[in-house]
């Protein structure tokens, strides 16, 4: 019998999303239902059904995602799980090819992911847009460079304290940061300061601290201690769930707070800011842990709309020739730069739609594609045009998965 694959009704969309999370092995309890009602409403979401049961599910959140020179709205794709049984039978790319049609009807230009294998997207269009960097930093070997002493202070606050003071920090980050997405009331409330047992991972509850500097918050952090002891000596880890500020000093700060946790030897950070300074202010970089790896991808899904939105560089317009097998609808010659749009000028770079993803936020240079072999070009000078077009002061950065 076919897959039907269709909108779940309001009363489908839990049984369809524990047919999901049963893809990762896990299952939906009653306060997961409770959030993301409220997150994911069901038209926003595919559903896969063999003979009238659920067997897999796409969703859609709907963020604005800053971009270099403004914002622009933006679908986040997310609660993609397709159940065991029913796996190599194409319900995975008729979810995507479905759903990126639905995202272009709903007038959103971009769609955006955290991919759980990160191989799967690439193949619908979707490209690596966000480098990020992990820590596992020996606590015992940190010490900053030329240290003056404290500029600031650190203190703890609740979590209704952290809901008014967190924000206004965070937007004013994401204002200038390409590759953040904003956050609503429910987002914060339900998302991001709640401390569900489930989500500790065996470590505490968690901690809110805010930093101020000169009598200002500039700075917040949000962290769990995991309490370990060997042969009675402490081996404890301080894992950072998020950290923000808007100074240098009060990145100081807040990272000297961090370690100096009493009964843990390392700090960890899961989505450490790749433009944070923590690298080039500590005497032992080396100490620091850092590993690179992949966060958001992104899919272009109005090309048109998404170059025009942007903001470029210092150089004269280059033209592309972009391919997409999946929305054809992209497919053609666009003029980047002023007057950015589509144009029947002779292109000067060709490339595909994944690979355009990856240069729109900035988070890759034009020439690493080229040597790469992911762009090729046509015209010479193109790429060194193209490059200063596409370049931003600071690195995308996208904080949460979603």
């Amino acid at each position: 019998m076919a897959i039907d694959i269709r909108p779940p009704q309001e009363d489908e969309l839990r049984a369809a999303m524990e047919a999901a999370e049963s893809a990762f092995g896990s299952t939906v309890d009653d306060a997961d239902w409770e959030r993301e009602r409220k997150a994911l409403p069901a038209a926003r979401s595919l559903a896969a059904y063999d003979a009238g049961q659920p067997v897999g599910l796409a969703g859609a959140y709907e963020f604005e995602l800053t971009i270099p020179g403004g914002q622009l709205p933006c679908a986040g794709v997310t609660w993609v799980g397709v159940l065991q049984s029913h796996r190599r039978r194409g319900i995975l790319r008729d979810f995507m090819r479905r759903q990126l049609e639905d995202v272009r009807n709903w007038g959103e230009p971009l769609a955006a992911l955290w991919a759980s294998e990160s191989s799967i997207y690439g193949r619908f269009g979707y490209g690596l847009a966000v480098p990020a960097l992990t820590m596992k930093a020996d606590r015992g070997r940190f010490t900053l460079r030329d240290d003056r002493g404290s500029a600031g202070s650190v203190r703890l606050v609740t979590r209704d304290e952290a809901y008014e003071l967190f924000r206004p920090v965070h937007e004013r980050v994401r204002a200038t940061r390409a590759g953040m997405i904003s956050r609503s009331e429910h987002w914060w409330k339900e998302h991001r300061l709640p401390d569900p047992e489930s989500w500790r991972r065996g470590a505490s509850q968690k901690f809110y601290a805010v930093v101020e500097v000169d009598g200002e918050v500039e700075g917040y952090a949000m962290y769990r201690v995991k309490s370990e002891w060997e042969d009675g000596m402490p081996r404890g880890q301080v894992r950072v769930v998020e950290s923000f500020t808007v100074s240098s000093a009060a990145e100081r700060e807040l990272w000297r707070f961090l370690f100096s946790i009493d009964l843990t030897v390392t700090v960890q950070a899961y989505y450490l800011d790749p433009a944070s300074s923590l690298f080039l202010n500590v005497r032992d970089p080396r100490a620091l842990g850092l590993r690179l790896t992949d966060s958001l991808w992104l899919r272009l899904v109005d090309v048109e709309a998404s170059l025009r939105a942007r903001s470029y560089g210092v150089a004269e317009p280059v033209v592309l020739e972009v391919g997409d097998k999946l929305c054809p609808w992209n497919a053609g010659r666009y003029r980047v730069g002023e007057g950015a749009g589509r144009t029947d000028d002779d292109a000067d770079l060709s490339l595909d739609v994944a690979d355009l993803a990856s240069v729109y936020l900035g988070g890759f240079d034009v020439h690493e594609l080229v040597h790469a072999g992911r762009v090729t070009e046509l015209r010479e000078g193109g790429a060194e045009r193209a490059s200063l077009l596409f370049r931003t002061p600071l690195p995308p950065f996208c904080p949460e998965e979603f």
